[in-house]
């Protein structure tokens, strides 16, 4: 390289017509650690090439470093082999394009560096080489491609011993995210890199900013502002989309991203950068850097706080096999790493106040496309289809999609924007496609004239300094301090599994209630390989919704303790409120746990006060083992000091028979709850679910599924003993709360099946538990909800 850089970069200016030969304006030595990885292969050599391409008929020479801990030997022809690949812009002749690529292969070349002492070889290798050429060093970059564990170690290394000489010359350092895992390990690696750096010589780097149509936003907010200004505020706009959907998966990123996930991975940067270039106070000189990164630092202090009613989260259906084969896990590891999230943000901000803000993103999605939309309210109602009555809408249209190019697109309804930028353009050849619901000739449609490169881009940026496409130290932390609460409330969250591209149909659709985000549809449950395992003993106590109600999820200890607890607080304000508390109690082995909970361990529940009723009765004596009642007395009431005429079994058993119609058993039954309990209103029901569906002793088939009248009914059961008696839906129904709690492994598929049921079913007879002025709770535990 030595004594051939300078005159390699002057001899390009005869090529091409360029003539004349100019002055160097000093030497730049690009530096990239990491330099035959993954993004170095597909991005970074391009955009370097592309910044010599452009920069060395300035008069600027370069050198290029490819460094890494390999040896040369094996990784200097991986690094040509990079090179070689390159391509030169549409614009440059075939014959120029041939000496630009030459002249940058032997301008490059790979160096070892893992040592301090690697390191100082190469400042001194540079310095050689601009004193033997005669050259004046402008500066060095250097583009740190490796994980963010090792940047403090390098910075060290490059502060120590790489700093060019003098102060003319810069030092530029690139940092690709992650940039921390949350507001405390970002705190302490810019903590560590601000010992090496100042500020100014570090360029965080998040690729989106260099995304023609993200860096667009603010030029055309600027542009437009006489029509922007009467309406891009709470009173007009309806709410902001920002959305990123993916169709691939993340397989050869688990370690990396079982570890992140997607808020972390896409939301907190990518999504949250284009969210504060939408909603920023203008500045009033866009090139001034300073200015536009403290106005984005004021926005992003101005978010209300996120917290987990501000969030759902997913996880589609084969990223559980993809972990535990990527990183070596058994069958029963579970990650609860979402790989989908919709977030809801507001701002404390008098101008956006009230305006929902949705950030989207996900894997396994229907479609590959990313856009912004800023949606407008409407006032018109029109008889007809009419033109004013169409959505009006800005869309910041990354690319793909069905679009498939990037683009800013104004609803003709709204206003016809300018176009002063000599590099954008005005679409007027609309293809027959629709965006956001719209036909594209529904849009005013601007585009670049030549597409070009996020990374490019970036690159050019950093060798003119320009810092406004940057993250600084300031506004990263200040991006943290906005995410690690929620981050923090969705730990123990586990996201709803979806199977992935189209047949995802409705799953992750989402409701807007106020400040709070839901999916819209109930959860479906799917195969019981999709979580389980000693790993997930770290959720506790989930609260969700299922089949409409509310859910509570928990290992079957922690469950049993929940739902013991909330009977002891509906005795207790019964027992406030009217002085007695009515419980009625189903058998089978499912709440013997909760039984011995309640006998055993709460000592203040209101026993004397309480009135015990059956929910429902094998047709047996009462002593006898299989009698439900039996089940009670020897796991509650032989421990508890509750009056005898509280305790209320059903009457199977009279005139020495079983359940026989004549005796009139249930009319009995019924005659003694509407003799002592209010309106006939239970206030705690405790149910069960069988494998069928059954709840109490309501069967599949059976004729209580045809009608409600009574309070208590005979039944038969398909097994032994056949003969049953139970309260009614009408009685279930009637009570001001109904609790169904299912446990066990055995139970997960019937827990599948029931979430996938809508409505009523008489294949489900516990799909007809609704109460009518109560509430319903189902119980289920992990193994029962997760298999």
């Amino acid at each position: 390289m030595y004594a051939t850089t300078l005159l390699l970069s002057l001899a390009l200016f005869a090529v091409g017509g360029h003539g004349e030969e100019k002055q160097s304006r000093g030497h730049v030595s690009v530096v990239v650690v990491g330099g035959t990885g993954d993004l170095a292969k597909k991005y970074l050599w391009q955009g370097f090439f592309q910044l010599y391409s452009k920069q060395v008929s300035s008069g600027h020479t370069f050198s290029f470093y490819a460094s890494g801990q390999s040896h040369p030997d094996k990784a200097t022809p991986i690094f040509f082999g990079i090179l070689k690949a390159v391509s030169c812009p549409e614009d440059v002749s075939e014959e120029r394009c041939a000496v630009l690529k030459e002249q940058f292969l032997r301008l490059s070349q790979y160096r070892q560096l893992k040592t301090l002492d690697d390191y100082q070889n190469l400042a001194q290798h540079i310095e050689r080489q601009v004193q033997d050429e005669g050259l004046t060093e402008a500066g060095r970059l250097f583009y740190l491609c490796v994980p963010a564990f090792a940047y403090a170690d390098i910075a060290d290394k490059i502060n120590n011993s790489c700093r060019p000489a003098g102060e003319a010359a810069w030092l530029r350092v690139v940092l690709e995210k992650p940039f921390g895992h949350d507001l405390r390990s970002a705190q302490v690696l810019a903590a560590q890199l601000g010992k090496a750096f100042c500020d100014k010589e570090m360029y965080r780097i998040d690729h989106y900013l260099g995304k023609q149509v993200v860096s667009k936003i603010l030029p055309f907010r600027v542009e437009n502002k006489k029509f922007l200004d009467p309406i891009w505020n709470k009173h007009h706009i309806e709410r902001i989309e920002i959305v990123l959907k993916e169709t691939l998966d993340v397989q050869g990123r688990i370690p990396f991203y079982d570890e992140y996930g997607v808020i972390r991975d896409v939301i907190q940067n990518h999504l949250t950068e284009v969210m504060a270039l939408l909603t920023m106070r203008l500045p009033a000189n866009l090139s001034d850097s300073e200015e536009v990164l403290q106005n984005k630092l004021r926005l992003l202090t101005s978010f209300l706080p996120l917290g987990k009613n501000q969030a759902v989260v997913g996880q589609y259906q084969a990223y559980q096999a993809e972990v535990q084969q990527e990183l070596n896990k058994t069958k029963d590891h579970v990650s609860i790493t979402p790989t989908f999230a919709a977030v809801l943000a507001h701002m404390d901000a008098a101008q956006y106040n009230g305006v929902p803000i949705l950030l989207i993103s996900g894997k396994m999605l229907d479609e590959r496309v990313g856009y912004a939309r800023v949606l407008f309210k409407s006032d018109m109602f029109c008889l007809q289809d009419g033109f004013r009555c169409k959505p009006k809408q800005i869309v910041f249209y990354f690319g793909h999609g069905s679009l498939q190019y990037p683009a800013v697109l104004v609803s003709k309804n709204l206003f016809k924007p300018s176009v002063t930028e000599a590099e954008w353009k005005e679409v007027m050849d609309h293809a027959n496609v629709n965006v956001l619901g719209s036909p594209l000739s529904d849009y005013y449609v601007q585009t670049p004239r030549v597409q070009r490169e996020a990374y490019g881009e970036l690159i050019s940026h950093i060798f003119a300094g320009r810092k406004n496409s940057f993250i600084s130290t300031e506004n990263l932390l200040a991006s943290w301090d906005l995410w690690t609460p929620l981050l923090e409330s969705l730990a123990i969250t586990f996201p709803r599994i979806y199977p992935g591209g189209a047949d995802n149909g409705d799953l992750l659709d989402v409701r807007l209630k106020g400040k709070e985000i839901a999916y819209e549809s109930e959860v479906v449950l799917v195969g019981p390989e999709q979580a389980g395992g000693a790993a997930a003993r770290n959720l506790l106590v989930m609260q969700g919704k299922y089949r409409s109600a509310d859910m509570v999820s928990a290992w079957a200890e922690e469950l049993v303790e929940r739902l013991a607890a909330d009977i002891q607080e509906a005795a207790e304000a019964a027992v406030l409120h009217g002085g007695v508390f009515h419980l009625a109690l189903s058998g089978g082995a499912t709440p013997i746990a909760l039984f011995h909970r309640l006998a055993l361990h709460h000592f203040s529940f209101p026993w004397s006060n309480t009135h015990i009723w059956m929910a429902d009765e094998r047709c047996v004596p009462l002593a006898d083992p299989q009698s439900n009642f039996h089940s009670v007395h020897q796991h509650v009431l032989q421990h508890v000091r509750i009056p005898y005429y509280n305790i209320h079994p059903m009457p199977v058993q009279l005139k020495q028979r079983l359940c026989v119609e004549d005796d009139g058993a249930t009319l009995l039954y019924q005659e003694d709850i509407g003799r002592l309990v209010n309106g006939s209103r239970f206030h705690f029901v405790l149910l069960g679910v069988g494998h069928d569906g059954h709840t109490a002793s309501l069967f599949p088939g059976g004729k209580t599924t045809e009608g409600d009248d009574g309070l208590a009914v005979l039944t038969e059961s398909p097994v032994k003993p056949h003969r049953r008696m139970s309260l009614t839906f009408g009685a279930i129904n009637r009570a001001h709360r109904v609790a169904l709690l299912v446990m066990g492994k055995t139970k997960h598929e019937l827990v599948t099946q029931l979430s996938r049921v809508k409505g009523e079913s008489g294949k489900w007879p516990v799909t007809r538990v609704k109460p009518t002025n109560g509430t319903l709770s189902w119980y289920i535990d992990y193994d029962a909800l997760l298999g």
